[in-house]
Order: structure tokens, then C-alpha cells, then sequence
């Protein structure tokens, strides 16, 4: 278990309130949705609606922190709302949360309870390490428009996820690119867990347990490693 994850001096000076919480697994088993994963999800929704007690998302202090910090790289945040602060809107709508495959919900449930972003890459479509970083505009990020593969650029300072083939996620948490998204085939898994100020460390690590603790009900057998907490806050 080498994978590395770095965060840029640059991204840390935007945003020192930034802590991190990776899970490397192994050995996984994914596959449609469940009614287990169903079951997850829906109560997901209820812990979120306990959490909010009336509240908007973007009320939330944490989800607030996360709309300050995508303004401060150019990001519109009503428009591109981080993935915690998307979910957490539809969990709250009439259309519900999404059923994507059973990893996916596993991630997309503690996203919602705990109101963090929290994203999943299959580490065998990885190309190297992954990388935090400001953009330069140049990094090609390879999705699908209109049915059909398409290369986009971000924008120059915005914050991205790359890797040695071109950038994974785009506006810090925003939006995945297909290359490295969660199949029914992915067998090994990186999940995710980002935080800012003011949600103390310690919750951060209170989610990543309980994920990992999904993942090895979910998937007897799988090896599973939470890694401590990295955070902008104190010196790495």
C-alpha cells in the first residue's frame, strides 16, 4: 500500500483550514445497488435532516467554509456546488439520493450524514500518484458530453485532483471524471474524505471510520488501511 496523495503548497496556502482522510481498499466487492445500500442511504437522508434541524446545506458552517473557498479560486458556488453540498440538496428534494452501484453508496451515505465531500477512485485506473493542485489551464480532463468523449481544460488557479494522466476531479470536489470513477468491476478503491475549518478533525476521522467499517461489512475479506488524517491546519 504505496499509493501516494500530495496536496500543493499553493493549495494550502488557499485553503489552511484543509484536512484530508484517505482509505485504501483491496480486494472489494461491488455490484448494483442493494436494498442494504438503499437502506443506507435513506437513513443517510433522515441523519442529514436531524443535522440541518430546518436549514439550507449552504447554512451549514462547514458547507459555508466550502462556498468561501471555492470563491476564493473562481468558482461560482451556487452554480458549482461541492459534491457534500449537491448530494445533500437532492437528499432533501423530492427526487431523493441517486442508486449508483453498491460502492458508491456505501461513500455517497456518509457524505450525507455527516455533510462532508467525500469522493471514490479505483486505484487500478490511477496513473501514478494523485496530486492537489491549482490548474494551469493546460491539464486536459477527460469526460463525456452528448453521449461522446470530450477533453476539457479547467480554468487557470482553479483546484484540481490529477494524476499522471490528466486531472480526476474538477473544482477541488465538483465533478469526477469517468476515468477513475467507481465501476461494478472495481476491485481496488481509494475513498476520500475532505474537510475544512470549522468541522474538527476529529469528525472527519469519526466518518472515515465508519466507511471503512461499511466497506468491511460490505466486503468480507477486503484489506482495508485508514490513513491518519492530513491536515493544512498543523504542519504536514
Amino acid at each position: 500500500m504505496t499509493f501516494t496523495l500530495t496536496v500543493s503548497d499553493e493549495v494550502r496556502a488557499l485553503s489552511p483550514g484543509f484536512t484530508h482522510v484517505a482509505i485504501e481498499a483491496y480486494d472489494l466487492v461491488n455490484g448494483p445497488s442493494t436494498e442494504a445500500s438503499s437502506a443506507l442511504l435513506d437513513d443517510a437522508a433522515r441523519r442529514l435532516a436531524d443535522r440541518l434541524a430546518g436549514r439550507a446545506p449552504h447554512e451549514d458552517p462547514h458547507m459555508a467554509a466550502w462556498r468561501e473557498v471555492y470563491t476564493a479560486f473562481g468558482a461560482k458556488p451556487s452554480r458549482t456546488r461541492n459534491s457534500a453540498e449537491a448530494l445533500a440538496k437532492r437528499a432533501l428534494s423530492g427526487a431523493g439520493l441517486p442508486r449508483i452501484n453498491l460502492l458508491v453508496d456505501l461513500y455517497n451515505a456518509i457524505s450525507v450524514a455527516h455533510l462532508v465531500p467525500v469522493g471514490g477512485e479505483d486505484l487500478d485506473r490511477i496513473r501514478g500518484g494523485m496530486r492537489l493542485v491549482r490548474a494551469t489551464g493546460e491539464e486536459d480532463f477527460v469526460t463525456v458530453a452528448q453521449g461522446a468523449e470530450a477533453v476539457e481544460h479547467p480554468e487557470a488557479g482553479e483546484v484540481v485532483w490529477c494524476d499522471d494522466a490528466g486531472v480526476t476531479c474538477r473544482r477541488w470536489n465538483w465533478r469526477q471524471g469517468p476515468r477513475t470513477r467507481l465501476t461494478e468491476e472495481t476491485v481496488s478503491g481509494l475513498f476520500l474524505l475532505e474537510t475544512l475549518a470549522p468541522m474538527p478533525v476529529a469528525e472527519a476521522e469519526t466518518a472515515g471510520a465508519e466507511l471503512a467499517e461499511l466497506l468491511e461489512k460490505f466486503s468480507p475479506g477486503a484489506r482495508i488501511e485508514v490513513r491518519p488524517p492530513v491536515s493544512a491546519r498543523t504542519p504536514a
